[in-house]
């Protein structure tokens, strides 16, 4: 099958959303698919404000246009609501051709958090943006019924998985966390505003916090807290260390739709505490790998008590294998649409 992925994020932003495309993006290749990616690093882009490392393109219809119609794509999957996503699903409405779409990011929310505006000013634009799409990727039961209460009526459940050859119990810790006064309490991600980190920082619980991340948030709360540990972004092998050194993964985020650190964690043997809110709900599915309170604290202290193994095996459920058939599975009705035509 030839598939056009159109992404506003891609490397080198590092986060959930672009290791899940990439991801996909290999597994699609080992399976003789022919994909062609249209992502910033294809155009001139100018900085987001306030996320100097995302890179928005400029001005990308026409180019967007061109590289779609040279790829003559079967099934065309556009991942974000940024200027690309924007310019494919204009050429696709144009030529009456039939398209999916994934909601991987509440950005109503992110946006209401940075301009302390009503979020549902923001879901406008994101409901025009989905409305026309054949299908709507959701990845988790949870983001599909807040979706559908919005009158999203194509909704198609695209897991989220881990690479379990990296993410494991067994293998190496990370020297300098393992040195660390415990419990080690753990938060890995962007170190934004939207991630509401100062809620994990800010908890009074005994052992050390460390973050594992970058962001434009990284400076101010380093200065706020002193005594928690920033060690920037980590990946691959160390950062599969990090999280089996750590006691509990804290995922403070009431925004994302996911988190897919904590199905990392979790494959990693280590419990989650998190708040009761979408994302967690769907991951931390029993009391044996993780705590969910709206008293993060206290959510803390009950997955210190948690099985590292029954985290281990929970984790295991996180299959690309399974996901990539789900993804392909989403494509089904457009390409049938198409024949249709």
């Amino acid at each position: 099958m030839r598939i056009a992925l159109v992404s506003d994020a891609w490397t080198p932003q590092v986060n959930g959303v672009v290791r899940t495309l990439t991801t996909t993006l290999a597994r699609l290749a080992a399976r003789g698919h022919d994909v062609t990616t249209i992502v910033p690093s294809d155009f001139r882009t100018l900085p987001c404000p306030g996320y100097g490392e995302i890179r928005l393109a400029l001005a990308p219809g026409r180019a967007v246009a061109r590289r779609l119609g040279e790829a003559m794509p079967d099934a065309v999957h556009i991942a974000t609501e940024g200027p690309l996503g924007w310019a494919a699903r204009r050429w696709c409405l144009s030529q009456g051709l039939p398209f999916t779409t994934s909601f991987h990011t509440r950005f109503a929310d992110y946006l209401a958090v940075r301009t302390h505006l009503p979020a549902e000013l923001f879901w406008t634009t994101l409901d025009r943006f989905h409305r026309p799409a054949a299908r709507v990727f959701v990845a988790t039961p949870t983001l599909e019924k807040e979706l559908a209460g919005r009158g999203y009526a194509r909704l198609h459940r695209w897991g989220r998985g881990v690479d379990l050859s990296s993410f494991t119990p067994a293998g190496e810790r990370h020297p300098e966390i393992a040195a660390m006064a415990g419990p080690v309490l753990l938060h890995v991600g962007r170190v934004a505003p939207e991630k509401n980190i100062e809620a994990f920082l800010a908890l009074d619980v005994p052992g050390t916090k460390v973050v594992v991340g970058d962001g434009p948030a990284r400076a101010g709360l380093e200065q706020r807290y002193p005594q928690a540990r920033f060690l920037g972004a980590l990946h691959g092998p160390p950062l599969a260390a990090a999280y089996r050194s750590a006691d509990v993964l804290v995922f403070p985020s009431r925004t994302d739709t996911f988190g897919l650190v904590m199905a990392e964690a979790l494959a990693s043997g280590t419990p989650v505490a998190a708040y009761p809110v979408a994302g967690p709900v769907d991951v931390v599915t029993d009391a044996a790998i993780g705590a969910l309170d709206e008293d993060l604290a206290a959510a803390v202290t009950r997955a210190l008590a948690c099985d590292r193994a029954a985290c281990a095996a929970a984790g295991r459920l996180f299959d690309w294998e399974r996901c990539t058939d789900q993804f392909l599975a989403g494509l089904s009705p457009v390409m049938a649409e198409r024949l249709a035509a």
